[in-house]
Parts: structure tokens; sequence; C-alpha cells
């Protein structure tokens, strides 16, 4: 199991809205899913940037994290989250 680190500034929220409607069943497509997401924090060191939401999403592998991130039949759902507003992600590992 792998995990990838997810941060979404929020700057369209119907985007946002669309891209939650299809995000999951993408990120299942490659054996992935959301482990949790939330839009509350508490900092425990430091001074991060706040986003708005942040999620946990796990994958098999890192093959299968690449493999969903990379894949041509979901370019369409990764940019409509990217119209959403800031969004970064990080494979951890």
């Amino acid at each position: 199991m792998i995990y990838a680190y997810a941060k979404i500034t929020v700057t369209n929220p119907e985007a946002m809205a669309q891209y939650r409607e299809v995000a999951g069943e993408a990120l299942a497509r490659h054996g992935g899913k959301v482990e949790t997401a939330t839009a509350e924090f508490t900092v425990l060191d430091g001074t991060p940037e706040r986003p708005d939401v942040s999620a946990l999403l796990s994958f098999p592998d890192k093959d299968a994290a690449l493999a969903w991130a990379n894949d041509p039949e979901l370019s369409d759902i990764h940019a409509l989250r990217r119209s959403s507003g800031q969004s970064d992600i990080l494979l951890l590992g």
C-alpha cells in the first residue's frame, strides 16, 4: 500500500462539486480510494499554508498511483480538479 497527500485550495466551487461526483470512480479504476478528506485541520508544527481541503489517498502500489495520474482516459477528470482551484498531490514513498 502507498499513500498520496492531496491539498486543494478551491476557487471554483462548481467545478469542485462536479469533480467530487466522479473522483471516487476514477480512483477506483486504479485500485485507489480516499482514506480520509477534511476541511478541518490542527497544525502540529510550523506554519503551513492551509488548503480548503486535504485528502489522504491510498493505492495498492506506486505503479497504480502513477497509472491513475497518467491515465489518458482520466485527463478530463484531472483537468476538472485543476479547474476547481490550486491542487497539489504528493506521492508518499
